[in-house]
């Protein structure tokens, strides 16, 4: 079920990335739906500005799209950087990969989907799942 799983950064980068054998594989993610965060929506921002070089007219797109086919934007809260603490305590997570374990924990998602962080490691209730596993 797309409410049950949390679309990581990486997903909706590979979802416009021209040429990359992911792009694919994460178009079809992200049509399926899932449930993002706020710093979801901010790191994609950053990447494509920053590292990509996209105008924001771009950029404005590809978010528009972006807000129409997931099934959720969670917002940052005390709690959840409270939550994002521990897990980086306990998982040795860098800060912000716990943020992202939290913030798919608080949305009460069974899976995160990433390709940054061990495929099939349980971390505070959410299982990794790397989608992209043997696509490139």
């Amino acid at each position: 079920m797309p409410g049950d799983r949390f679309l990581d950064t990486n997903i909706l980068i590979y979802a416009f990335a021209a040429g990359d054998p992911r792009s694919t594989p994460a178009e079809g993610l992200l049509a399926e739906g899932g449930v993002i965060s706020v710093q979801v929506l901010n790191e994609f921002t950053h990447v494509a500005r920053r590292k990509s070089a996209w105008p924001w007219d771009r950029i404005d797109s590809a978010l528009a799209i972006v807000l129409e086919l997931v099934d959720a934007v969670r917002p940052l809260t005390v709690g959840i950087h409270e939550r994002a603490m521990r897990v980086a305590r306990e998982s040795q997570l860098s800060f912000y990969d716990a943020l992202i374990v939290a913030s798919a924990a608080d949305a009460g998602c069974q899976a995160l989907l990433t390709e940054d962080l061990q495929h099939g490691c349980a971390i505070d209730g959410v299982t990794i799942k790397n989608p992209f596993l043997g696509a490139r």
